[in-house]
């Protein structure tokens, strides 16, 4: 069988760093191909070289693509040949419809008067095939996350897609939808549309792939296929990082002090929808040198708890009371919330947590210009101590501290946050999924830097999607459920099963 897609001796040099290296790639009809690798392997950069973000030119090597060679200039050309990729970072306006998002730039239209009736009828049908119910007209702001991943597949059928293309499609779903959108890859692949997957999550890997192809420092190492040999995710692991991973979590000796960070009665409403409490009456204890886990669903109410906690970031009508070292504490804006002694580092840190645009010295000393600062004036020479004094700490992967966040891999995009607010002096952090999107390598750096600031003395809250991480990390784990905290249970004595039955009974309660 030809392959749809050959990628041949792929070359890609930025100033300074060669992020491919001769990398090769092949896809076949009716395919599922996942692209694995470490951050900053050149997963993403192959991708751009693929869609003409990277226009022909700009590196070396060929594109061949339903037998024809290809010299893609712009996106447009890729998606005109039927290669559609959909980003990490979902491509939607929120505040249009369904339909206007499906057909924004093909609309259907004569003279320039839009068809509704034809443009409706086909979203409808484009809805179908993707298995999603809404109606046309609902506004994106108005679904959740896995539906709007949906909503962009759609955009791909109406475009006669032949290769989609799909960069860490599940990173912001719950297990339901994630499984939904891997049996939708499955259907696809029934139809003849191959696809590419480039995820982190190996179990899912594992679960619909066909090939395997995995990069490492910006070249090709291996292509592994699951139906002629056994794969593991351990054989995967060992590709990826080019070493044996034989345990995924730093060994920790717990030092457990006196409590740092109590909440009491802590209650929070919805921010537009004043009648809908979202955070119930919660309570909270943080112990100094403790890794606390709060573990639920999404939608459970960990997120708003934490930001609602951090200065009222989120939600309205907050009532509760919040102590630190016994005393009672003001956290009613964010920076008196830090004043306390409290930082928040976002699930979100390319909207929430970096300056993209901006490099690694400005991005660190953000939350603490006071602390470089004389009379209001910025010491550039002590901002830049700073900002070398952390990216050494924490291995921050950089040309130096100049280098543009945006350019940085995931995980050490994740260690320039931790950076920021590190250098705020907190005693209590509260790490709202502080790997997602990250590889098993750079998570054990990330693992490590936490087990090293709980040996400080610092109070560690941790919320993760990711049940096997909460047990792998944590001391303690609460769990939540309804905006509420159902059960409380020592990390030693926790399992799996453990939290999703006390998920079920409060449902039953």
């Amino acid at each position: 069988m030809l392959p749809i897609l050959e990628m041949r001796d792929i070359t890609k040099t930025f100033p300074g760093v060669k992020a491919l290296t001769d990398v090769n790639l092949s896809v076949l009809p009716a395919e599922i191909h996942a692209v694995v690798g470490e951050n900053g392997a050149g997963k993403s950069t192959l991708m751009k070289v693929l869609s003409g973000v990277y226009p022909a030119g700009t590196y070396d090597g060929a594109i061949h693509f339903d037998g024809v060679e290809r010299k893609f200039g712009t996106i447009a050309d890729s998606e005109n040949s039927g290669i559609i990729i959909i980003h990490q970072e979902l491509a939607l306006v929120p505040l249009l419809s369904i339909a206007e998002n499906i057909f924004l730039g093909h609309e259907t239209a004569t003279n320039g008067i839009i068809n509704w009736f034809e443009t409706f009828a086909r979203t409808k049908e484009l809805l179908k095939k993707v298995g999603l119910n809404e109606h046309p007209n609902t506004l994106i702001t108005n679904i959740g996350t896995g539906k709007q991943q949906l909503v962009e597949i759609a955009k791909a059928l109406n475009k006669k897609v032949k290769l989609l293309i799909l960069d860490e499609p599940t990173s912001s779903l719950n297990e339901t939808d994630s499984n939904a959108l891997l049996a939708l890859l499955k259907e696809f692949k029934a139809q003849g549309i191959s696809s590419i997957l480039i995820t982190h999550k190996l179990n899912e890997v594992l679960k619909v792939a066909d090939r395997i192809t995995v990069l490492r420092d910006g070249m090709t190492v291996d292509t592994l296929d699951t139906h002629t040999a056994k794969v593991s995710e351990d054989r995967i692991i060992k590709a990826m990082v080019g070493r044996e991973l034989t345990d995924r979590f730093p060994p920790r000796a717990a030092k457990i002090g006196e409590p740092i960070f109590e909440v009491r009665n802590w209650s929070v409403y919805h921010p537009l929808h004043a009648e809908k409490q979202m955070i119930k009456g919660v309570d909270l204890i943080a112990r100094k040198g403790e890794v606390v886990g709060i573990a639920g669903l999404m939608g459970s109410g960990r997120t708003e708890f934490a930001m609602s906690v951090f200065g009222g970031a989120y939600g309205q009508k907050i009532t509760g009371e919040v102590l630190i070292h016994g005393k009672p504490a003001d956290v009613s804006t964010i920076p008196r919330a830090m004043a306390a002694g409290l930082a928040y580092v976002t699930e979100d840190r390319k909207t929430y947590g970096l300056v993209l645009i901006d490099h690694i010295k400005h991005n660190v000393t953000l939350a603490n210009l006071e602390g470089v600062s004389s009379y209001a004036v910025v010491d550039e020479s002590a901002e830049l101590k700073v900002a070398n004094k952390y990216r050494k700490e924490l291995g921050i992967r950089s040309s130096g501290v100049f280098q543009t966040t945006v350019n940085l891999s995931g995980g050490n995009q994740q260690k320039v946050v931790l950076s920021k607010w590190l250098f705020s002096g907190p005693d209590v952090l509260i790490l709202d999924e502080p790997t997602r999107g990250i590889d098993v390598g750079a998570k054990y750096e990330i693992y490590g830097i936490i087990n090293r600031l709980a040996e400080e003395g610092k109070a560690i809250i941790v919320i993760s999607s990711e049940m096997q991480e909460l047990l792998g990390i944590s001391d303690r784990i609460y769990v939540m459920n309804e905006g509420r905290f159902v059960a409380e249970m020592p990390a030693k004595e926790a399992t799996q099963e453990k939290i999703m039955r006390a998920i079920m009974k409060s449902w039953e309660g």
